[in-house]
C-alpha cells in the first residue's frame, strides 16, 4: 500500500496539476492565500487532535458502535480539506469573470521570475563572479557542495534527524524492554507530535523571521537542545519516562524537518533547490543507518542476553541507556553546528526581514491608492 498509492496518487495529479499563478499583494492574492493556508492548517490539527484524543481514550479500538462513529468522523474530517482549494478556485473564478480587464500578462507570468532575473543581473553586471556567490544567493550544485556552510548544515541535520529516526525505529522495542505490553500508543504519539513540530516550526519561525529577522537555524538549535534533554530523560527510565521522550522526540524531528527545507532554499537560492534538497535528506538513510542500524544493534546486543533457539532479549532500563547518552551527546554536536551557522547567516535573515517588510508597506500603499480611487469615481458619480 506504501508503494502503490503515493504513486498513483502522483501519476493522477500530474494530470491536472498547473503552475499556480503569482499571487499579488495588491489584488488580495497573498491574504487569500493566507487564508487557504490557515484553513488547511486548522482542519489539519483538528484532525491531529482528533486522533490524540482517541489515543488517549481508545475510543479507535475494538469494535461497535463507538468504534464506527469514530471511523466516520474521521472520513469526513480526511474529506474536508479539499474542499478548500475548491472554494478558494471558486471564489477567484468569480473575481476574473467580473474584472474581464485583468492583466493576463501578469497571470501567465511564471513564478519566481522576477527573483531569478534580479539575481542573475546581480551576479553578471556586479563585476564579482570570481569570489562566488554569498549566502542567500542563488548557488549551482557545485557551489554548494564546496561550502561550508551547506556542510554545516547537512551534518547538523544529520544529527537531529539521524538520532529522532533511531528513536522512532526502536520505540517499540524500548517499551517491550521497559516492561510495556502495548506499545503502539508511544509510536503513534511520536508521528502526532511529529506533525505538530512540522506545524508549529514553520508558522512560528516564519513569523520571527518578518517580526525579528531570527535566523531560521536557531529553531534547529533550540530543537537539538529539547531532544538531548529528552534522551537524558529516557537515558534515567523513570516511570512515564518513555512516554515524555516519544512526545519530545517527534517534536523535535519534526521541527527538523520543516526548518531544515526552507533555511536550504534562503541560503543557497531557489534555481538548483530540488537537487541540493535530495542531498540533504540522503541523512535521512544515513542517519537511520548510523543511529539505528549499528549504533542502538550493537550496543542492545551488547547488553541483551541469548535465548534457547536463536536471538537475544533485554530487560530493564540498562538495555538502552548507553544509546541515549550517545544520541544526547551527538544533539549537544548538532547544537554547536546549529549555533554558528545562526551566527552567520544573521545578514541573510536581516535582508529577508527588510524585503518582506519593504514588500507589506508597498502592498498597503497601494490598497490606499485604490481605495482613494475608488472614493474618488464614488464621488463622481
Amino acid at each position: 500500500m506504501l508503494a502503490v498509492v503515493p504513486a498513483a496518487v502522483c501519476a493522477v495529479a500530474m494530470v491536472f496539476l498547473r503552475e499556480g499563478r503569482v499571487a499579488s499583494a495588491d489584488s488580495g492574492g497573498e491574504e487569500a492565500d493566507a487564508r487557504g493556508f490557515a484553513a488547511i492548517s486548522t482542519l489539519a490539527v483538528a484532525i491531529a487532535l482528533y486522533l490524540l484524543a482517541a489515543d488517549l481514550t481508545g475510543v479507535g479500538g475494538g469494535g461497535g458502535l463507538v468504534s464506527a462513529v469514530f471511523v466516520a468522523v474521521l472520513m469526513v474530517l480526511l474529506a474536508a480539506p479539499p474542499a478548500v482549494p475548491a472554494y478558494g478556485g471558486w471564489t477567484s473564478w468569480m473575481k476574473s469573470r467580473k474584472a474581464a480587464n485583468a492583466d493576463a500578462e501578469d497571470a501567465a507570468a511564471p513564478l519566481l521570475l522576477d527573483s531569478q532575473e534580479a539575481v542573475e543581473t546581480q551576479l553578471q553586471g556586479n563585476g564579482e563572479e570570481a569570489r562566488g556567490p554569498r549566502l542567500g544567493e542563488e548557488h549551482t550544485i557545485a557551489e554548494a557542495l564546496c561550502s561550508v556552510d551547506f556542510w554545516v548544515l547537512f551534518s547538523s541535520f544529520l544529527m537531529g534527524v539521524g538520532t529522532g529516526l533511531a528513536g522512532m525505529n526502536n520505540l517499540g522495542q524500548m517499551g517491550v524492554a521497559l516492561g510495556y505490553t502495548d506499545v503502539s500508543l508511544f509510536v503513534s504519539m511520536t508521528s502526532i507530535w511529529g506533525f505538530f513540530g512540522r506545524l508549529a516550526s514553520g508558522t512560528i519561525s516564519e513569523h520571527f523571521i518578518k517580526t525579528r529577522a531570527l535566523p531560521r537555524p536557531v529553531w534547529n538549535a533550540a530543537s537539538q537542545v529539547l531532544m538531548c534533554a529528552g534522551y537524558v530523560v529516557m537515558a534515567f527510565g523513570m516511570p512515564g519516562s518513555l512516554f515524555v521522550g516519544s512526545v519530545v522526540v517527534g517534536v523535535c524531528y519534526g521541527v527538523r524537518l520543516a526548518v531544515t527545507v526552507p533555511t536550504a532554499s534562503e541560503l543557497f537560492g531557489l534555481k538548483y533547490y530540488g537537487l541540493i534538497y535530495n542531498i540533504l535528506i540522503l541523512n535521512l538513510p544515513l542517519g537511520s543507518f548510523l543511529f539505528s542500524g549499528l549504533l542502538a544493534g550493537l550496543l542492545y546486543d551488547a547488553e541483551a542476553t541469548k535465548v534457547p533457539g536463536g536471538g537475544n532479549t533485554c530487560s530493564g532500563a540498562h538495555c538502552y541507556r548507553l544509546v541515549f547518552v550517545v544520541m544526547a551527546a551527538a544533539c549537544v554536536v548538532g547544537f554547536g553546528l546549529d549555533v554558528p551557522l545562526s551566527l552567520r547567516t544573521r545578514r541573510v535573515y536581516a535582508k529577508i526581514h527588510q524585503a518582506k517588510r519593504a514588500k507589506r508597506s508597498a502592498a498597503a500603499a497601494q490598497r490606499v491608492k485604490v481605495d482613494n480611487i475608488a472614493v474618488v469615481v464614488a464621488g463622481k458619480e
